[in-house]
Parts: C-alpha cells; sequence; structure tokens
C-alpha cells in the first residue's frame, strides 16, 4: 500500500467534485481492512440536501453527522435492522454527498472473508453493499473512519475502462437518477432491483 501522504493526495484528486463525478472514479479503487481488499465494481452517488434519495436531504441527525464531515472519511449505518453498509464522504465539509460502497471483488484474504461469509461463491463474497462490509469486516463502530490513517483504507488504482450506469437501486427518492455507477460486465456487480411500492393504508 501506498504512504499516508501519498494516499492523501491521491484521494484528494479522486473525491473532488460533484459527487456524481466522482462515483465512476471511485471504481477500481481499494477498499482495505486487515488482511482483506476489495477492489471496487459498483458504487452510487448521494448529494445530500439536493438529492431526495440522500440520507442528509432532511439535514444532519445523529445517524448521518458522519456525512457532514471533512471528506476521505467512511459513513457506515444499519439497515434493516440486520445490516451495515459504508460510504465513501467526498464533499468539503458542511456538504453531506457521499459514495455508496455497493459491491466490489475480494482480491486479498480471500480466505477470511470465506469464514466471514461461509458458504457464499467467491463472486458474492461482496456482491453487494451488506456483503461487502460483511467480508471487510466494518461494522458500525468504523463510522467516521479516515481513508487515509485507517483502519479501513481507500487506495486509488487503475482507472475502469467500460463504466455503465443507470438507476439507484431500492430508492423512492429520486428512483430514476442514472447515479448508480458500474464495471461494464463484472460478475460481482448486484442485481437491479427498484423501490417496492407503497401499499395503500386501510381505509377508517
Amino acid at each position: 500500500m501506498p504512504g499516508s501522504a501519498e494516499r492523501s493526495h491521491g484521494l484528494a484528486d479522486l473525491l473532488r467534485g460533484p459527487v456524481d463525478e466522482v462515483a465512476p472514479r471511485l471504481l477500481g479503487a481499494l477498499v482495505s481492512h486487515g488482511d482483506v481488499v476489495v477492489r471496487l465494481t459498483e458504487v452510487e452517488a448521494y448529494a445530500g440536501p439536493a438529492d431526495p434519495g440522500s440520507h442528509a436531504y432532511r439535514g444532519m441527525t445523529r445517524r448521518n453527522a458522519t456525512m457532514f464531515g471533512p471528506p476521505a472519511h467512511l459513513y457506515c449505518y444499519f439497515t434493516y435492522g440486520m445490516h451495515v453498509c459504508c460510504n465513501v464522504v467526498t464533499g468539503p465539509e458542511g456538504d453531506p454527498s457521499a459514495v455508496l460502497l455497493r459491491a466490489g471483488e475480494v482480491v486479498e484474504g480471500i480466505a477470511t472473508a470465506r469464514e466471514r461469509r461461509p458458504g457464499s461463491s467467491d463472486r458474492d463474497l461482496a456482491r453487494g453493499p451488506a456483503r461487502l462490509c460483511n467480508a471487510l469486516g466494518i461494522g458500525l463502530d468504523h463510522d467516521g473512519d479516515d481513508l487515509i490513517a485507517g483502519p479501513v483504507l481507500l487506495v486509488p488504482a487503475e482507472p475502469v475502462s467500460a463504466v455503465s450506469t443507470g438507476p439507484r437501486v431500492g430508492l423512492r427518492g429520486a428512483p430514476d437518477r442514472p447515479w448508480r455507477f458500474w464495471e461494464t460486465g463484472h460478475p460481482t456487480v448486484s442485481t437491479y432491483r427498484p423501490a417496492k411500492p407503497r401499499l395503500p393504508r386501510p381505509a377508517g
């Protein structure tokens, strides 16, 4: 892995700009924690108050406070009562934009990832945002981690040559915004699912 000064300079360049431009640049980057390294193959962009799909759309809460901090930090949240997902904070301090890490390929530490996800195929070890966190051993206690100092590290790598884009997964807010980006044709990219429709409330 490059030294911290080199990583800091590389990440500053990588994360600079509107989040929908930053997100595809993260494809191919490496996320490491302990002995496990995941190469990112799928991400989603979220633009804070300008984005009805973002956790920060209605302002700062205890849950989303990390999104409002400086860039190059990890924002982790709990979902569906059982899963942790993680994002890279991209905007300058006070601008809560972030990129959800949706899927990747385990390129180092595959034995550890298999232990954490018994029964999964190698393709599925980090295929989906909760699986990615599970494979890397990332939990809620990593919320706010500095991605330059660690323990979770984000390292720029060779950019992906073929990138596809489409709607984000499972959103009711801004569902058609094409801010999901993935490495075209890569087997670890997760399956697209639209949001489930809201059931009408019973009368009376």
